[in-house]
Protein backbone atom coordinates (compact mmCIF):
# COMPACT_ATOMS: atom_id res chain seq x y z
CA UNK A 1 0.00 0.00 0.00
CA UNK A 2 1.40 3.35 -1.02
CA UNK A 3 1.99 6.13 1.53
CA UNK A 4 1.17 9.47 -0.11
CA UNK A 5 2.02 13.06 0.70
CA UNK A 6 -0.65 15.76 0.71
CA UNK A 7 0.28 17.07 -2.75
CA UNK A 8 0.14 13.54 -4.19
CA UNK A 9 -3.26 12.94 -2.60
CA UNK A 10 -4.64 16.12 -4.15
CA UNK A 11 -3.30 15.04 -7.53
CA UNK A 12 -4.99 11.65 -7.22
CA UNK A 13 -8.32 13.26 -6.29
CA UNK A 14 -8.04 15.77 -9.14
CA UNK A 15 -7.32 13.01 -11.63
CA UNK A 16 -10.26 10.94 -10.38
CA UNK A 17 -12.56 13.97 -10.62
CA UNK A 18 -11.38 14.63 -14.17
CA UNK A 19 -12.22 11.01 -15.01
CA UNK A 20 -15.76 11.43 -13.68
CA UNK A 21 -15.52 10.43 -10.01
CA UNK A 22 -16.80 13.66 -8.45
CA UNK A 23 -15.55 15.15 -5.20
CA UNK A 24 -19.08 14.82 -3.85
CA UNK A 25 -19.07 11.11 -4.61
CA UNK A 26 -15.65 10.73 -2.99
CA UNK A 27 -16.97 12.51 0.10
CA UNK A 28 -19.99 10.21 0.26
CA UNK A 29 -17.81 7.12 0.02
CA UNK A 30 -15.31 8.42 2.59
CA UNK A 31 -18.07 9.34 5.04
CA UNK A 32 -19.77 5.97 4.70
CA UNK A 33 -16.47 4.18 5.36
CA UNK A 34 -15.86 6.27 8.48
CA UNK A 35 -19.45 5.68 9.63
CA UNK A 36 -18.91 1.90 9.37
CA UNK A 37 -15.86 2.20 11.65
CA UNK A 38 -17.87 4.39 14.04
CA UNK A 39 -20.67 1.82 14.23
CA UNK A 40 -18.17 -0.95 14.97
CA UNK A 41 -16.73 1.15 17.82
CA UNK A 42 -20.20 1.84 19.21
CA UNK A 43 -21.10 -1.86 19.13
CA UNK A 44 -17.89 -2.66 21.00
CA UNK A 45 -18.43 0.03 23.57
CA UNK A 46 -22.10 -0.73 24.29
CA UNK A 47 -22.39 2.36 26.49
CA UNK A 48 -24.93 5.17 26.64
CA UNK A 49 -24.27 8.70 25.43
CA UNK A 50 -24.36 10.96 22.42
CA UNK A 51 -22.30 10.73 19.29
CA UNK A 52 -20.73 14.18 18.98
CA UNK A 53 -19.52 15.08 15.50
CA UNK A 54 -17.21 18.08 15.18
CA UNK A 55 -17.54 19.46 11.65
CA UNK A 56 -15.01 21.77 10.01
CA UNK A 57 -15.58 24.07 7.05
CA UNK A 58 -13.83 22.00 4.37
CA UNK A 59 -14.08 18.57 2.75
CA UNK A 60 -13.12 16.90 6.02
CA UNK A 61 -16.20 18.49 7.56
CA UNK A 62 -18.25 17.26 4.61
CA UNK A 63 -17.08 13.73 5.41
CA UNK A 64 -18.22 14.33 8.99
CA UNK A 65 -21.71 15.34 7.86
CA UNK A 66 -22.01 12.14 5.84
CA UNK A 67 -21.03 10.25 9.02
CA UNK A 68 -23.71 12.16 10.93
CA UNK A 69 -26.39 11.22 8.40
CA UNK A 70 -25.47 7.53 8.44
CA UNK A 71 -25.35 7.28 12.24
CA UNK A 72 -28.56 9.26 12.77
CA UNK A 73 -30.35 7.11 10.19
CA UNK A 74 -29.15 4.03 12.08
CA UNK A 75 -30.80 5.36 15.24
CA UNK A 76 -27.82 6.69 17.17
CA UNK A 77 -28.27 9.93 19.16
CA UNK A 78 -26.15 12.34 17.09
CA UNK A 79 -25.18 15.93 17.89
CA UNK A 80 -23.32 18.05 15.34
CA UNK A 81 -21.17 21.05 16.16
CA UNK A 82 -20.19 23.15 13.15
CA UNK A 83 -17.23 25.51 13.04
CA UNK A 84 -19.52 27.80 11.08
CA UNK A 85 -23.02 27.39 9.66
CA UNK A 86 -23.32 25.53 6.37
CA UNK A 87 -25.30 27.17 3.55
CA UNK A 88 -28.78 25.68 3.01
CA UNK A 89 -27.82 24.38 -0.44
CA UNK A 90 -24.87 22.35 0.94
CA UNK A 91 -25.59 18.78 -0.23
CA UNK A 92 -23.95 17.16 2.78
CA UNK A 93 -25.80 19.43 5.22
CA UNK A 94 -29.29 19.18 3.69
CA UNK A 95 -30.07 15.56 4.68
CA UNK A 96 -28.67 16.09 8.20
CA UNK A 97 -30.94 19.11 8.66
CA UNK A 98 -33.94 17.16 7.34
CA UNK A 99 -33.33 14.42 9.88
CA UNK A 100 -33.63 17.03 12.64
CA UNK A 101 -30.18 16.28 14.07
CA UNK A 102 -29.54 18.73 16.93
CA UNK A 103 -26.65 21.07 16.17
CA UNK A 104 -24.88 24.27 17.10
CA UNK A 105 -22.31 26.40 15.32
CA UNK A 106 -19.49 28.74 16.15
CA UNK A 107 -17.66 29.57 19.35
CA UNK A 108 -19.97 31.93 21.22
CA UNK A 109 -20.61 31.18 24.87
CA UNK A 110 -23.95 29.45 24.33
CA UNK A 111 -22.63 27.20 21.53
CA UNK A 112 -19.52 26.18 23.47
CA UNK A 113 -21.58 25.54 26.61
CA UNK A 114 -23.89 23.26 24.62
CA UNK A 115 -20.87 21.46 23.16
CA UNK A 116 -19.32 20.88 26.56
CA UNK A 117 -22.56 19.41 27.91
CA UNK A 118 -22.76 16.98 25.00
CA UNK A 119 -19.09 16.03 25.26
CA UNK A 120 -19.49 15.24 28.95
CA UNK A 121 -22.25 12.77 28.05
CA UNK A 122 -20.74 11.38 24.85
CA UNK A 123 -19.85 7.83 23.94
CA UNK A 124 -18.12 8.66 20.66
CA UNK A 125 -16.56 11.88 19.33
CA UNK A 126 -15.92 12.15 15.58
CA UNK A 127 -13.18 14.67 14.85
CA UNK A 128 -13.89 15.99 11.34
CA UNK A 129 -12.57 19.51 11.88
CA UNK A 130 -9.37 19.71 9.85
CA UNK A 131 -8.13 17.45 7.10
CA UNK A 132 -4.79 16.55 5.58
CA UNK A 133 -4.39 19.95 3.94
CA UNK A 134 -4.11 21.81 7.25
CA UNK A 135 -1.00 22.47 9.30
CA UNK A 136 -0.39 23.67 12.85
CA UNK A 137 -0.89 26.02 14.58
CA UNK A 138 -4.64 25.77 15.16
CA UNK A 139 -6.42 29.10 15.64
CA UNK A 140 -9.86 30.69 15.91
CA UNK A 141 -13.04 28.70 16.35
CA UNK A 142 -11.35 25.35 15.69
CA UNK A 143 -8.93 26.04 18.54
CA UNK A 144 -11.80 26.84 20.92
CA UNK A 145 -13.62 23.64 19.96
CA UNK A 146 -10.49 21.52 20.44
CA UNK A 147 -9.84 23.25 23.77
CA UNK A 148 -13.36 22.29 24.91
CA UNK A 149 -12.73 18.70 23.78
CA UNK A 150 -9.43 18.55 25.69
CA UNK A 151 -10.99 19.89 28.89
CA UNK A 152 -13.95 17.52 28.74
CA UNK A 153 -11.76 14.48 28.06
CA UNK A 154 -9.62 15.41 31.06
CA UNK A 155 -12.69 15.86 33.26
CA UNK A 156 -14.14 12.54 32.14
CA UNK A 157 -10.86 10.79 32.88
CA UNK A 158 -10.97 11.93 36.51
CA UNK A 159 -14.47 10.58 37.14
CA UNK A 160 -14.70 7.54 39.43
CA UNK A 161 -16.00 4.56 37.39
CA UNK A 162 -18.83 2.39 38.71
CA UNK A 163 -17.56 -1.03 39.71
CA UNK A 164 -19.65 -2.79 37.07
CA UNK A 165 -17.88 -1.03 34.18
CA UNK A 166 -15.70 -3.64 32.52
CA UNK A 167 -12.36 -3.13 30.86
CA UNK A 168 -12.43 -3.10 27.09
CA UNK A 169 -9.93 -2.64 24.24
CA UNK A 170 -10.34 1.10 23.78
CA UNK A 171 -9.99 2.19 27.40
CA UNK A 172 -12.51 2.50 30.20
CA UNK A 173 -15.96 3.86 29.53
CA UNK A 174 -15.34 7.04 31.47
CA UNK A 175 -13.77 8.48 28.32
CA UNK A 176 -15.46 8.66 24.93
CA UNK A 177 -13.82 7.05 21.94
CA UNK A 178 -12.30 9.71 19.68
CA UNK A 179 -12.43 8.86 15.99
CA UNK A 180 -10.47 11.22 13.71
CA UNK A 181 -11.30 11.52 10.02
CA UNK A 182 -8.05 11.12 8.04
CA UNK A 183 -5.89 12.35 10.95
CA UNK A 184 -6.27 14.18 14.27
CA UNK A 185 -7.05 17.85 13.72
CA UNK A 186 -4.05 20.15 13.98
CA UNK A 187 -1.56 17.54 12.77
CA UNK A 188 0.63 17.97 9.70
CA UNK A 189 -0.05 15.01 7.40
CA UNK A 190 3.42 15.18 5.83
CA UNK A 191 5.69 15.80 8.82
CA UNK A 192 3.78 14.58 11.87
CA UNK A 193 4.05 17.96 13.60
CA UNK A 194 1.15 18.70 15.95
CA UNK A 195 -0.50 21.58 17.72
CA UNK A 196 -0.78 21.51 21.50
CA UNK A 197 -4.55 21.09 21.04
CA UNK A 198 -4.33 18.16 18.61
CA UNK A 199 -6.44 15.42 20.23
CA UNK A 200 -5.27 11.93 21.04
CA UNK A 201 -7.45 9.85 18.76
CA UNK A 202 -8.50 6.35 19.68
CA UNK A 203 -8.81 5.49 15.98
CA UNK A 204 -7.88 7.46 12.88
CA UNK A 205 -9.42 6.54 9.53
CA UNK A 206 -7.00 7.49 6.76
CA UNK A 207 -8.92 8.40 3.62
CA UNK A 208 -7.76 6.39 0.57
CA UNK A 209 -4.09 6.15 1.60
CA UNK A 210 -2.02 6.59 4.75
CA UNK A 211 0.07 9.76 4.96
CA UNK A 212 3.71 10.10 6.11
CA UNK A 213 2.69 11.97 9.25
CA UNK A 214 0.78 8.92 10.50
CA UNK A 215 4.19 7.31 11.06
CA UNK A 216 6.24 10.26 12.32
CA UNK A 217 6.36 11.40 15.92
CA UNK A 218 4.96 13.33 17.69
CA UNK A 219 1.93 12.95 15.41
CA UNK A 220 2.08 9.17 15.40
CA UNK A 221 1.44 9.25 19.15
CA UNK A 222 -1.89 11.02 18.53
CA UNK A 223 -3.14 8.76 15.72
CA UNK A 224 -4.25 5.78 17.81
CA UNK A 225 -5.20 2.70 15.80
CA UNK A 226 -4.90 3.44 12.08
CA UNK A 227 -7.56 2.21 9.67
CA UNK A 228 -7.23 2.89 5.93
CA UNK A 229 -10.54 3.46 4.12
CA UNK A 230 -10.65 2.54 0.43
CA UNK A 231 -12.76 5.19 -1.31
CA UNK A 232 -12.47 3.80 -4.81
CA UNK A 233 -9.55 5.82 -6.16
CA UNK A 234 -7.65 3.92 -8.87
CA UNK A 235 -4.94 1.85 -7.20
CA UNK A 236 -1.53 3.48 -7.41
CA UNK A 237 1.36 1.16 -8.19
CA UNK A 238 4.29 1.60 -5.82
CA UNK A 239 7.20 2.99 -7.84
CA UNK A 240 10.91 2.70 -7.13
CA UNK A 241 11.10 5.95 -5.19
CA UNK A 242 7.69 5.72 -3.51
CA UNK A 243 7.08 4.75 0.09
CA UNK A 244 5.15 1.54 0.74
CA UNK A 245 3.29 0.55 3.90
CA UNK A 246 3.61 -3.16 4.57
CA UNK A 247 0.29 -4.96 4.90
CA UNK A 248 -0.73 -8.52 5.66
CA UNK A 249 -1.97 -8.97 2.09
CA UNK A 250 1.31 -7.80 0.53
CA UNK A 251 3.31 -10.05 2.84
CA UNK A 252 1.03 -13.03 2.12
CA UNK A 253 1.91 -12.65 -1.56
CA UNK A 254 5.63 -12.46 -0.78
CA UNK A 255 5.90 -15.46 1.55
CA UNK A 256 7.98 -18.30 0.10
CA UNK A 257 5.95 -21.39 -0.85
CA UNK A 258 5.89 -24.48 1.36
CA UNK A 259 5.80 -27.48 -0.95
CA UNK A 260 3.98 -30.41 0.64
CA UNK A 261 6.74 -32.78 -0.51
CA UNK A 262 9.52 -30.47 0.72
CA UNK A 263 12.29 -31.56 3.07
CA UNK A 264 14.75 -29.61 5.19
CA UNK A 265 17.01 -29.02 2.21
CA UNK A 266 14.09 -27.49 0.30
CA UNK A 267 13.77 -24.62 2.76
CA UNK A 268 17.38 -23.52 2.95
CA UNK A 269 20.18 -23.34 5.48
CA UNK A 270 21.36 -20.47 7.67
CA UNK A 271 24.74 -20.11 9.36
CA UNK A 272 24.62 -17.93 12.49
CA UNK A 273 27.98 -16.59 13.68
CA UNK A 274 27.79 -14.83 17.00
CA UNK A 275 27.80 -15.07 20.74
CA UNK A 276 30.64 -14.92 23.24
CA UNK A 277 31.31 -15.88 26.86
CA UNK A 278 29.67 -12.66 28.11
CA UNK A 279 26.82 -12.60 25.55
CA UNK A 280 25.67 -16.19 25.32
CA UNK A 281 22.01 -15.56 24.57
CA UNK A 282 22.30 -13.29 21.51
CA UNK A 283 23.51 -15.94 19.09
CA UNK A 284 21.07 -18.49 20.49
CA UNK A 285 18.08 -16.17 20.00
CA UNK A 286 19.18 -15.36 16.45
CA UNK A 287 19.49 -19.06 15.61
CA UNK A 288 16.11 -19.81 17.17
CA UNK A 289 14.55 -16.89 15.24
CA UNK A 290 15.90 -18.31 11.99
CA UNK A 291 14.51 -21.75 12.76
CA UNK A 292 11.09 -20.47 13.86
CA UNK A 293 10.80 -18.37 10.69
CA UNK A 294 10.84 -21.54 8.63
CA UNK A 295 14.27 -22.38 7.20
CA UNK A 296 15.16 -26.06 7.06
CA UNK A 297 18.52 -26.07 8.84
CA UNK A 298 20.30 -23.68 11.20
CA UNK A 299 23.93 -24.01 12.21
CA UNK A 300 25.22 -22.04 15.16
CA UNK A 301 28.92 -21.23 14.86
CA UNK A 302 30.45 -19.93 18.06
CA UNK A 303 32.80 -20.50 20.96
CA UNK A 304 32.34 -23.41 23.33
CA UNK A 305 30.50 -21.55 26.09
CA UNK A 306 27.75 -20.53 23.67
CA UNK A 307 27.42 -23.94 22.07
CA UNK A 308 27.18 -25.55 25.50
CA UNK A 309 24.02 -23.53 26.18
CA UNK A 310 22.36 -24.21 22.84
CA UNK A 311 20.30 -27.16 24.04
CA UNK A 312 18.30 -24.88 26.32
CA UNK A 313 17.14 -22.59 23.51
CA UNK A 314 17.59 -24.20 20.11
CA UNK A 315 18.52 -27.90 20.40
CA UNK A 316 17.55 -28.36 16.73
CA UNK A 317 20.52 -26.31 15.50
CA UNK A 318 23.72 -28.04 14.45
CA UNK A 319 26.96 -26.68 15.90
CA UNK A 320 30.27 -25.49 14.54
CA UNK A 321 32.91 -24.88 17.18
CA UNK A 322 34.99 -21.81 16.39
CA UNK A 323 38.32 -21.10 18.06
CA UNK A 324 38.57 -17.88 20.00
CA UNK A 325 40.43 -15.87 22.57
CA UNK A 326 39.08 -15.48 26.13
CA UNK A 327 35.58 -16.47 25.07
CA UNK A 328 35.50 -14.27 21.94
CA UNK A 329 35.55 -15.55 18.35
CA UNK A 330 38.96 -14.70 16.91
CA UNK A 331 40.63 -14.47 13.47
CA UNK A 332 41.80 -18.07 13.70
CA UNK A 333 38.14 -19.04 13.26
CA UNK A 334 38.09 -17.89 9.62
CA UNK A 335 39.83 -20.99 8.15
CA UNK A 336 37.38 -23.16 10.10
CA UNK A 337 34.32 -21.22 8.95
CA UNK A 338 35.05 -20.31 5.34
CA UNK A 339 35.17 -23.78 3.75
CA UNK A 340 31.68 -24.49 5.09
CA UNK A 341 29.94 -21.31 3.95
CA UNK A 342 29.24 -22.64 0.46
CA UNK A 343 26.70 -25.03 1.99
CA UNK A 344 24.50 -22.15 3.24
CA UNK A 345 22.17 -19.71 1.53
CA UNK A 346 22.48 -17.03 4.24
CA UNK A 347 25.01 -15.96 6.84
CA UNK A 348 23.96 -14.02 9.95
CA UNK A 349 26.84 -12.32 11.71
CA UNK A 350 27.07 -10.11 14.75
CA UNK A 351 24.73 -10.87 17.68
CA UNK A 352 26.83 -11.11 20.82
CA UNK A 353 30.10 -11.02 18.84
CA UNK A 354 31.54 -8.20 21.05
CA UNK A 355 33.72 -5.33 19.85
CA UNK A 356 36.91 -6.82 21.29
CA UNK A 357 40.04 -6.93 19.12
CA UNK A 358 39.80 -10.67 18.37
CA UNK A 359 36.28 -10.18 17.01
CA UNK A 360 37.39 -7.16 14.96
CA UNK A 361 40.30 -9.13 13.49
CA UNK A 362 37.92 -12.00 12.72
CA UNK A 363 35.55 -9.72 10.79
CA UNK A 364 38.33 -8.07 8.83
CA UNK A 365 39.97 -11.36 7.93
CA UNK A 366 36.61 -12.84 6.91
CA UNK A 367 35.66 -9.94 4.64
CA UNK A 368 38.94 -8.48 3.42
CA UNK A 369 41.07 -11.56 3.02
CA UNK A 370 43.83 -13.56 4.59
CA UNK A 371 46.38 -10.76 4.28
CA UNK A 372 44.27 -8.33 6.29
CA UNK A 373 44.92 -9.95 9.62
CA UNK A 374 48.68 -9.64 9.18
CA UNK A 375 48.61 -5.86 8.67
CA UNK A 376 49.21 -3.65 11.64
CA UNK A 377 46.93 -0.81 12.58
CA UNK A 378 48.04 2.66 13.64
CA UNK A 379 46.08 4.37 16.41
CA UNK A 380 42.35 3.93 16.00
CA UNK A 381 42.27 4.04 12.20
CA UNK A 382 42.36 0.60 10.57
CA UNK A 383 44.40 0.12 7.44
CA UNK A 384 42.28 -0.07 4.29
CA UNK A 385 42.30 -3.52 2.71
CA UNK A 386 44.62 -3.68 -0.31
CA UNK A 387 43.14 -4.52 -3.67
CA UNK A 388 43.76 -8.18 -4.39
CA UNK A 389 44.86 -9.02 -0.86
CA UNK A 390 43.72 -12.57 -0.04
CA UNK A 391 40.38 -13.64 -1.52
CA UNK A 392 38.15 -11.30 -3.50
CA UNK A 393 35.70 -9.14 -1.57
CA UNK A 394 32.92 -11.35 -0.25
CA UNK A 395 34.05 -14.31 -2.35
CA UNK A 396 32.45 -17.55 -1.23
CA UNK A 397 30.26 -15.82 1.34
CA UNK A 398 26.47 -16.08 0.94
CA UNK A 399 24.31 -12.97 1.40
CA UNK A 400 24.87 -11.66 4.92
CA UNK A 401 22.62 -10.22 7.58
CA UNK A 402 24.83 -8.03 9.77
CA UNK A 403 23.44 -7.11 13.17
CA UNK A 404 24.45 -5.77 16.57
CA UNK A 405 28.22 -5.95 17.21
CA UNK A 406 28.80 -6.75 13.56
CA UNK A 407 27.45 -3.28 12.79
CA UNK A 408 29.49 -1.62 15.53
CA UNK A 409 32.64 -3.25 14.20
CA UNK A 410 31.80 -2.03 10.68
CA UNK A 411 31.17 1.48 11.99
CA UNK A 412 34.77 1.60 13.20
CA UNK A 413 36.01 0.03 9.95
CA UNK A 414 33.89 1.53 7.20
CA UNK A 415 36.51 0.50 4.63
CA UNK A 416 35.10 -3.01 5.02
CA UNK A 417 31.64 -2.02 3.79
CA UNK A 418 32.53 -2.48 0.08
CA UNK A 419 33.65 -6.03 0.93
CA UNK A 420 30.20 -7.15 2.03
CA UNK A 421 28.83 -9.83 -0.31
CA UNK A 422 26.12 -8.90 -2.75
CA UNK A 423 22.63 -8.97 -1.28
CA UNK A 424 23.68 -8.15 2.26
CA UNK A 425 21.24 -6.72 4.81
CA UNK A 426 22.24 -4.37 7.64
CA UNK A 427 19.85 -4.17 10.61
CA UNK A 428 20.85 -1.18 12.79
CA UNK A 429 18.88 0.42 15.56
CA UNK A 430 19.09 4.25 15.56
CA UNK A 431 22.24 4.33 17.71
CA UNK A 432 24.05 1.86 15.47
CA UNK A 433 22.91 3.77 12.38
CA UNK A 434 24.29 6.97 13.88
CA UNK A 435 27.67 5.32 14.40
CA UNK A 436 27.68 3.97 10.85
CA UNK A 437 26.83 7.39 9.40
CA UNK A 438 29.00 9.41 11.78
CA UNK A 439 26.12 11.54 13.08
CA UNK A 440 23.96 11.75 16.19
CA UNK A 441 21.08 9.46 17.07
CA UNK A 442 18.81 12.50 17.14
CA UNK A 443 19.72 13.28 13.53
CA UNK A 444 18.84 9.73 12.51
CA UNK A 445 15.48 9.90 14.29
CA UNK A 446 14.73 13.27 12.72
CA UNK A 447 14.95 11.78 9.21
CA UNK A 448 14.67 8.02 9.46
CA UNK A 449 13.57 7.59 5.85
CA UNK A 450 16.32 9.80 4.47
CA UNK A 451 19.04 8.15 6.54
CA UNK A 452 17.99 4.62 5.58
CA UNK A 453 17.70 5.47 1.89
CA UNK A 454 21.01 7.31 1.80
CA UNK A 455 22.89 4.51 3.55
CA UNK A 456 21.37 1.81 1.33
CA UNK A 457 22.39 3.67 -1.83
CA UNK A 458 25.86 4.53 -0.55
CA UNK A 459 26.75 1.01 0.54
CA UNK A 460 24.77 -1.00 -2.02
CA UNK A 461 22.90 -2.98 0.65
CA UNK A 462 19.46 -3.37 2.17
CA UNK A 463 19.10 -1.27 5.32
CA UNK A 464 16.60 -2.19 8.03
CA UNK A 465 16.41 0.79 10.39
CA UNK A 466 14.73 -0.63 13.47
CA UNK A 467 12.41 1.14 15.89
CA UNK A 468 8.82 2.35 15.82
CA UNK A 469 7.68 1.97 12.19
CA UNK A 470 10.82 0.14 11.06
CA UNK A 471 12.14 1.34 7.70
CA UNK A 472 13.40 -1.06 5.02
CA UNK A 473 15.37 0.62 2.23
CA UNK A 474 16.99 -0.88 -0.86
CA UNK A 475 19.91 0.54 -2.82
CA UNK A 476 17.64 0.88 -5.87
CA UNK A 477 15.30 3.30 -4.06
CA UNK A 478 12.53 0.96 -2.93
CA UNK A 479 11.47 1.81 0.61
CA UNK A 480 8.78 0.55 2.95
CA UNK A 481 7.51 1.06 6.47
CA UNK A 482 6.30 -1.54 8.93
CA UNK A 483 2.98 -0.52 10.54
CA UNK A 484 4.10 -1.46 14.06
CA UNK A 485 5.08 0.83 16.95
CA UNK A 486 5.20 -1.47 19.95
CA UNK A 487 7.00 -0.66 23.20
CA UNK A 488 6.72 -4.32 24.19
CA UNK A 489 9.62 -4.95 21.79
CA UNK A 490 11.90 -2.58 23.75
CA UNK A 491 13.61 -5.57 25.31
CA UNK A 492 17.07 -7.07 24.90
CA UNK A 493 17.33 -9.76 22.25
CA UNK A 494 14.29 -8.88 20.14
CA UNK A 495 16.60 -7.52 17.43
CA UNK A 496 18.50 -10.82 17.40
CA UNK A 497 15.24 -12.65 16.69
CA UNK A 498 14.52 -10.21 13.84
CA UNK A 499 17.94 -10.74 12.30
CA UNK A 500 17.39 -14.49 12.45
CA UNK A 501 14.02 -14.17 10.73
CA UNK A 502 15.46 -12.09 7.87
CA UNK A 503 18.32 -14.56 7.37
CA UNK A 504 15.77 -17.38 7.38
CA UNK A 505 13.82 -15.83 4.50
CA UNK A 506 17.03 -15.24 2.55
CA UNK A 507 17.77 -18.95 2.94
CA UNK A 508 14.23 -19.82 1.82
CA UNK A 509 14.89 -18.17 -1.53
CA UNK A 510 13.54 -14.64 -1.21
CA UNK A 511 15.57 -11.81 -2.69
CA UNK A 512 17.22 -9.62 -0.01
CA UNK A 513 14.64 -6.79 -0.12
CA UNK A 514 11.74 -9.24 0.04
CA UNK A 515 13.42 -11.20 2.84
CA UNK A 516 13.82 -8.00 4.85
CA UNK A 517 10.20 -6.93 4.23
CA UNK A 518 8.77 -10.30 5.21
CA UNK A 519 11.08 -10.73 8.21
CA UNK A 520 10.30 -7.26 9.54
CA UNK A 521 6.54 -7.69 9.18
CA UNK A 522 6.45 -11.17 10.68
CA UNK A 523 8.62 -10.03 13.61
CA UNK A 524 6.37 -7.01 14.19
CA UNK A 525 3.26 -9.18 14.09
CA UNK A 526 4.85 -11.61 16.55
CA UNK A 527 5.50 -8.66 18.85
CA UNK A 528 1.87 -7.56 18.63
CA UNK A 529 0.67 -11.06 19.43
CA UNK A 530 3.06 -11.35 22.37
CA UNK A 531 1.91 -7.95 23.68
CA UNK A 532 -1.74 -8.93 23.37
CA UNK A 533 -1.04 -12.07 25.39
CA UNK A 534 1.30 -10.64 28.04
CA UNK A 535 0.88 -6.85 28.07
CA UNK A 536 3.17 -4.09 26.81
CA UNK A 537 5.88 -4.55 29.44
CA UNK A 538 7.82 -7.63 30.40
CA UNK A 539 7.71 -9.29 26.99
CA UNK A 540 10.97 -11.20 26.46
CA UNK A 541 12.69 -11.88 23.17
CA UNK A 542 12.07 -15.60 23.70
CA UNK A 543 8.32 -14.88 23.85
CA UNK A 544 8.46 -13.93 20.17
CA UNK A 545 9.78 -17.28 19.01
CA UNK A 546 6.56 -19.27 19.20
CA UNK A 547 4.63 -16.33 17.71
CA UNK A 548 6.71 -16.33 14.50
CA UNK A 549 5.18 -19.52 13.02
CA UNK A 550 1.76 -18.61 14.43
CA UNK A 551 1.98 -15.21 12.77
CA UNK A 552 3.08 -16.77 9.49
CA UNK A 553 0.12 -19.14 9.60
CA UNK A 554 -2.24 -16.22 10.24
CA UNK A 555 -0.81 -14.23 7.32
CA UNK A 556 -1.15 -17.25 5.04
CA UNK A 557 -4.79 -17.66 6.09
CA UNK A 558 -5.53 -13.99 5.40
CA UNK A 559 -3.91 -14.29 1.99
CA UNK A 560 -6.16 -17.25 1.12
CA UNK A 561 -9.41 -15.51 2.07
Amino acid sequence: MKVVRVAEMKGLEDRAAFDGYSYEAMMETAGSRVAAVAEALLRERRGPGDVVILVGPGNNGGDGLVVARHLATAGHPVYVHLVRPRPPEDRQWQPVAKLGVPCAAGDDEEAVSSLRARLLNSSLVVDALLGAGSRPPVTGTVAKILDALRDCLAERALARPPLEWPCHPHGDRRRPVVLSVDLPSGMDADTGEVDALTPNATVSVAIAFPKPGHFRFPGAERVGDLVVADIGLPPEPVGRDDLELLTASSIALALPPRARDGHKGTFGSVMVVGGSANYVGAGLLAAAGAARAGCGLVTLASVGSVLAAADTVVPEATRLHLPGQLGVIGPEAVPVLRPRLGQYQALLLGPGLTQEKPAADFLERLLAGEAASARSEIGFVPARPREGAGHAAGAGIPPMVVDADGLNLLAARTALLPHLPSGSVLTPHPGEMARLLGCSTAEVQEDRLGCARSAARRWGVIVVLKGAFTVVASSDGRTCLAPFANSALASAGTGDVLAGAIASFLAQGLDPYAAARVGVYLHGLAGERARDRLGNSGVLASDLLEQLPRGRAAITSWGNE
